[in-house]
Formats: C-alpha cells, sequence, structure tokens
C-alpha cells in the first residue's frame, strides 16, 4: 500500500445523456434517467480511484463555502478521504456539465469559477508532500507551486496535462518539465505519437510518459529502457460514457507501479481498470477494487 499526495481539482458534475452529435435544438427534452449530479474533478476521481484500490492519500484541493462546497465535503467522506487539505477558498465550487452519446463520445463545459486565480498555501501541504511515496499534481493554477515543494523534498511527481495542441503549450511547461510520471491524450497532437514520445524524452527528465488513444488503446515510452510502444484497448464491459476515462487510466496505473515497478504490467492493468470504469455514466464513478481489477486482469490477460 503507497502513501500519495493529490493535488487536483473538485467540482460538481452535470451529465446529459443525448441520441447523438451534432444536437439539434429542440424546446423542451425529456431525458428520463439521462440527467445525473455528482461531485466529481480530476483530483476527486484520482484520489477515489487511489483509495478504491486501496491506497492512503492526502487530497489538496480549493472549493466554496455553499451548498455545492458541502456536497464535495460529503462525497469524500462517503468514500473515506480525509478533507483537512480541502479549502474553502473560493467564491463558488467549480462546476461542469458534460453532454455524452450511446457511442462514447462527450463534450465537457467546466466553469472553474475563481479558481484560476488561486494558488494553494504551500505550508498546509507542505507535510503530507513530505510524507508521501508519490505526489500526484494535477495541471490547474492553484496546484502549480506545489511542483517546486515536491521537487524540494525529493519527491517523484506524477502529472497529466491532458489534451496538448503543442509540446510548446506556455500553460504545462511547468508540469511537464517537473513529471518524472507524464500522461497525456492524443486527441490534439498536431504530430505522430511515436514523434512527439521521442520529443518528450529529448526535451523534458520525463521518465516514464503514456499517451492515451481512447478506444485505440495508449502509446507508453520508457526512458530507461528506450522503449516507444502502443498497447491495444481491451473490453470488459459496454460503453456508456468515456468520461474520466484518462483519470481512472491514470491513478491505476500509478497504483500498480508503484506497487511492482513494471510500467508494462502497470499500463495493461490499467488499460482493464479504465475500461470498466467507462460502463458508468459519471467520471467518478465506476471504480474497480484490488482484488476485482486483479481478477479481471486475469480474464483479459
Amino acid at each position: 500500500m503507497a502513501r500519495f499526495f493529490v493535488a487536483g481539482l473538485i467540482n460538481i458534475e452535470t451529465t446529459l445523456a443525448i441520441d447523438n452529435f451534432p444536437l439539434e435544438y429542440s424546446p423542451d427534452n425529456f431525458p428520463f434517467f439521462g440527467v445525473q449530479s455528482t461531485v466529481s474533478g480530476v483530483g476527486l476521481n484520482i484520489a477515489k480511484a487511489l483509495t478504491t484500490l486501496g491506497n492512503q492519500l492526502d487530497l489538496a484541493s480549493l472549493i466554496g463555502e455553499d451548498e455545492n462546497g458541502w456536497l464535495a465535503r460529503k462525497a469524500l467522506a462517503e468514500v473515506g478521504i480525509d478533507d483537512h487539505l480541502v479549502l474553502s477558498n473560493l467564491a463558488e465550487t467549480a462546476q461542469s456539465v458534460i453532454l455524452y452519446e450511446m457511442e462514447g463520445r462527450r463534450q465537457i463545459h467546466t466553469d472553474l469559477k475563481d479558481i484560476q486565480q488561486q494558488a494553494y498555501p504551500i505550508l498546509k501541504a507542505q507535510k503530507a508532500i513530505e510524507a508521501c511515496d508519490l505526489a500526484v499534481i494535477c495541471n490547474i493554477n492553484f496546484a502549480r507551486p506545489l511542483l517546486a515543494v515536491a521537487k524540494e523534498a525529493g519527491k517523484p511527481i506524477a502529472t497529466d496535462v491532458h489534451a496538448l495542441v503543442s509540446l510548446d503549450h506556455d500553460y504545462n511547461q511547468d508540469y511537464m518539465r517537473a513529471g518524472d510520471i507524464l500522461f497525456m491524450s492524443d486527441e490534439k497532437l498536431p504530430e505522430s505519437l511515436e514523434e512527439a514520445a521521442r520529443k518528450i524524452l529529448d526535451r523534458f527528465n520525463t521518465k516514464i510518459l503514456v499517451i492515451g488513444m481512447g478506444k485505440k488503446g495508449a502509446l507508453l515510452a520508457v526512458r530507461e529502457d528506450g522503449f516507444i510502444g502502443r498497447f491495444e484497448a481491451v473490453k470488459t464491459r459496454k460503453v456508456v460514457n468515456s468520461i474520466g476515462a484518462g483519470d481512472a487510466l491514470f491513478s491505476s496505473f500509478l497504483d500498480r507501479y508503484l506497487r511492482t515497478g513494471d510500467p508494462y504490467t502497470s499500463l495493461k492493468a490499467a488499460m482493464v481498470f479504465a475500461s470498466y470504469k467507462i460502463g458508468e455514466k459519471g467520471a467518478a464513478q465506476g471504480f474497480l477494487n484490488g482484488e476485482e481489477l486483479d481478477a479481471w486482469v486475469r480474464r483479459i490477460y
């Protein structure tokens, strides 16, 4: 069992099931049981997945002193995540609305309120970072100062920069320079994944890189072995909503990698975990526990 430090977003997520994209205009719609609101956000999704897989962690985040902030704390308590580093510093808790179709495609609308103008207080997080085995620092502005804290403490850092339009994107440079384990999506990369992987390994100190490819699988690059290769996707159950698949892949990879030190088997297990997760509507739903994941890995491989 590993101990993680996680810094990332918590928000209220509303999902809406639609027939297909593009969405045609209609003044009235009645998608029975197609609208759902839950507590989610990248930070919560990762923390909940890691907890479900049997790890200990400290979660640092910012929410509002509003009803949605209360709902966030209630959701954390229900899954056994301590909220002492979740600070009510915002005017309002962030929210998102996600439209999704049955084929798995989704469109995300995220209202971050005033969170991008905030910085997490370093002294609040110092002890938790020093106590962790791995610092998972998400690419949101308030977490940016914590990269230096983790580096100074000698802790490995994992981060996910999601969909990049360019490897030179200013917003993500701090995270890409700091990340020992770096995840991203292939959705907006303007070049071949193999070429992007080679550039990242040349330019940054990345030890392990994973580029998620959705239903096509994932690319893995391991600096120590000189390996760059693709892994095919697996199927465990019917896809309902692909939202949160990247967070699930990221968190379950970290869980397995800290247990085994093997990036190859860790990615295979993570792909099973993510495949199972997207059989649910919400980004923070559908997580297997450690024993269930082991059983599915044996069944798939």
